[in-house]
């Protein structure tokens, strides 16, 4: 199905335990990994994460600092008329309600929140708070879709400009999930490493948090000429499906994921064979890298570079495929792949991208999958400068 509007990024906004847009990308072609030893808890044993600080950060300051990067890079500013919003988070505002929990088990009423106070850390925090700093008018969504999420917002970003809902949207994903909640839960079913991230690496042993979230300016490719704006690249299309198979393990069989990404690759009008460069999940567990090695080798058989960034930036969940789809646009349009950080004895006969390399890559496919089976895959094209 061809689209009937061109839609473009004109805007990133990124922040992670590397930092900002221009200094993740410069550290993470270098190889530099932010994951390190913390105990940001002291209930907690010392385990290794990717902290943008020295304490975990909050939601609504991570959403501020991708936003106001995102305009400044598409150089526009608030008031946002006629411009939707499609920020999501998996998490949202877990570590304050455990910090409530906290405080209510000792009886610190000083601590509890005001009913306005509360009503900021609804699940569709970001979203709101995206929408009051950009001055924006139109639909305001917040998906939830576990480690999908940050693709989910970017592809119903596409289709409200399909639909000529708004002019522009501001879409993408925000996490700050360090909570002894999330940590204690992630290793209670041995997902989490104790030693760093390592993804496709031979003895990976699981991801490590990390915190951060990627925001994209989109809009039509006419609304960008008529302005004169920077393009990074183009939203070609997208696949999403469900295993209707585990709370948290895939589909051994890939069966729905191959669906998402054949999906992608039709709608995109994009045979195997154009892709240049996969931004893998690869989130270095087990299962995880096994599944998506198999998936790659099978449904792309010619072979095509791959990587992973979150051995560099931590697995950031629900943000994970909003600074996937972010980084590719970087390597698309600066012609350089990342490399995949921590990776030293490759398990699978992929083309795994080990240290930076200069690519030709047209177009670029960015995958992710999450809890509960979410399965999705979003295409992008290089436009020249």
């Amino acid at each position: 199905m061809s689209s009937a509007v061109e839609v473009v990024v004109t805007g990133i906004g990124l922040v992670s335990a590397l930092g900002n847009l221009q200094e993740t990308w410069q550290r993470l072609l270098v190889g530099t990994s932010a994951v390190q030893l913390h105990q940001p808890f002291p209930e907690l044993a010392p385990q290794p994460v990717a902290l943008i600080a020295q304490t975990p950060s909050s939601l609504l300051a991570l959403t501020h600092q991708a936003v106001t990067q995102a305009l400044l890079t598409a150089e526009l500013a608030p008031p946002l008329e006629n411009c939707g919003v499609v920020i999501g988070s998996s998490r949202s505002h877990q570590a304050q309600w455990e910090d409530w929990l906290r405080a209510r088990t000792h009886d610190d009423d000083r601590l509890l929140p005001s009913l306005t106070t509360w009503l900021d850390t609804l699940p569709n925090a970001a979203a709101i708070a995206t929408a009051r700093q950009s001055g924006c008018t139109g639909p305001v969504l917040a998906p939830m879709a576990a480690c999908a999420t940050g693709l989910w917002a970017i592809a119903q970003a596409y289709e409200l400009l399909q639909l000529h809902q708004c002019d522009r949207v501001i879409a993408g994903a925000i996490e700050a999930p360090i909570s002894p909640l999330t940590l204690a839960g992630f290793s209670k079913i041995g997902a989490l490493s104790r030693s760093g991230a390592y993804p496709f690496d031979r003895h990976r042993d699981g991801f490590v948090l990390g915190e951060g979230g990627a925001v994209l300016v989109l809009e039509t490719a006419e609304a960008a000429r008529r302005r004169s704006a920077t393009v990074y690249g183009q939203i070609l299309g997208f696949g999403f499906t469900a295993d209707g198979y585990h709370v948290s393990a895939p589909d051994p069989g890939q069966r729905e994921a191959a669906i998402a990404v054949k999906q992608c690759l039709k709608r995109s009008q994009l045979q195997p064979q154009a892709i240049g460069y996969i931004h893998a999940h690869g989130t270095a567990t087990q299962l995880n890298d096994r599944n998506e090695a198999a998936l790659i080798q099978h449904l792309f058989p010619g072979g095509v570079a791959v990587s992973s960034t979150k051995g560099a930036t931590g697995h950031t969940l629900g943000a994970s495929g909003a600074i996937g789809v972010a980084l590719s646009l970087l390597a698309l349009k600066q012609q350089v792949l990342p490399p995949c950080v921590g990776l030293q004895q490759p398990e699978f006969d992929l083309d795994l991208v080990t240290a930076s390399r200069p690519s030709t890559a047209a177009y670029a496919l960015c995958l992710g999958f999450g809890f509960g089976g979410q399965n999705g895959a979003i295409a992008l094209k290089r436009v020249a400068s």
